[in-house]
């Protein structure tokens, strides 16, 4: 099988050669800095993310990421973070967002060809109905407004809603992704920070639309959201969200658990990262807790969030050598 086949069959529930071997956030920038100091070639750097996978021998996975602010892969957050606390804000700031991503779509288009190859899987990130409100009013103030400031929240959302219809529009005639993520971050160890019944009124409307638009070019959506996803893994279903990632153990994610509640929901992550700078037996240990889950389908085993700068290169040699010895089939 090639890597798109393969990336498609084990997310349908279909028999695979083996499980894809992915690393979906890849490493910190501290990490790769270390591990130039342990070898790692140097040239290769930190945001070369395909360059350093390929180094590794990991599956080639390609990410484009359509920021709200900026118009380039690469952008952050940081300069709107907190900037809105009413309508006349939103209004005032919103001439200068939702960028023209024009140019990035069409750097897709040499991965389209790739990706009709089997050669690469190309994966498409926008950003979602929680986490952009957060971004632009930060938590607390967004907290307030869902209660204080309805159709301030609404207008957000509608407006993200018009963005990114409008970019799935545009990848539609240029390179359609294998699947795409929706950022969300909108659960922590205790589960989701907004209620259901929030869910239902400031989300689910927009969820639906984004869905109704991948429906019809058949793009499987995988909700990223850090936290623990138990609670808030139905409500996603709901509105057609197909997967979750990165399913952090910290947090108390139990994967088996969320496979007995909803058998059909797709899973990225669950791999312990603080057990990667344990020593071979530790990290073993991890991936003989995931075998189960990784019988079910469905599934593919990845670190649950960055590879942290705590593990050293050989640290992860290790793992690597164990990922290929359990994705196996």
């Amino acid at each position: 099988m090639n890597h798109v086949e393969r990336f498609r069959a084990v997310m349908n529930f279909q028999p695979v050669d083996r499980l894809p071997r992915w690393e979906w956030a890849m490493w910190w920038d501290q990490t790769i800095a270390r591990w130039h100091d342990e070898g790692l070639p140097r040239e290769l750097k930190f945001s070369q993310v395909f360059d350093i996978a390929q180094y590794f021998g990991l599956d080639p996975y390609q990410q484009f990421w359509f920021s709200t602010t900026e118009a380039t892969i690469e952008a952050t957050q940081h300069h709107v973070e907190g900037v809105v606390a009413n309508m006349d804000d939103y209004r005032r700031i919103k001439p200068h967002i939702y960028p023209n991503h024009a140019s990035a779509i069409e750097a897709m288009r040499p991965w389209a060809a790739r990706q009709a190859l089997g050669q690469a899987v190309v994966w498409a990130t926008l950003e979602g109905f929680f986490w952009f409100p957060r971004t632009l009013m930060n938590i607390e103030q967004l907290s307030f407004a869902f209660y204080d400031q309805p159709e301030l929240i609404h207008a957000i959302n509608n407006d993200l809603t018009e963005f990114n219809l409008g970019l799935i529009r545009q990848m539609g005639k240029v390179c359609v992704p294998t699947f795409m993520t929706l950022a969300e971050d909108m659960s922590y160890n205790l589960g989701p920070m907004i209620s259901q019944q929030i869910f239902n009124e400031f989300l689910a409307p927009y969820y639906r639309r984004l869905m109704a638009a991948l429906d019809e070019l058949n793009v499987m959506l995988i909700v990223d959201t850090d936290g623990d996803v138990t609670k808030l893994v139905p409500w996603l279903q709901n509105v057609g969200v197909a997967g979750v990632l990165p399913l952090e153990r910290q947090a108390g994610v139990d994967g088996m658990k969320l496979r007995e509640q909803s058998p059909n929901l797709r899973m990225v992550g669950h791999y312990n990262k603080l057990v990667m700078n344990m020593g071979e037996e530790a990290v073993r240990a991890e991936f003989e807790r995931l075998v189960p889950l990784m019988k079910t389908g469905g599934f593919i085993p990845s670190v649950d969030h960055q590879t942290p700068p705590g593990v050293s290169l050989n640290n992860y040699r290790i793992y690597l050598r164990l990922l290929g010895e359990y994705t196996c089939c």
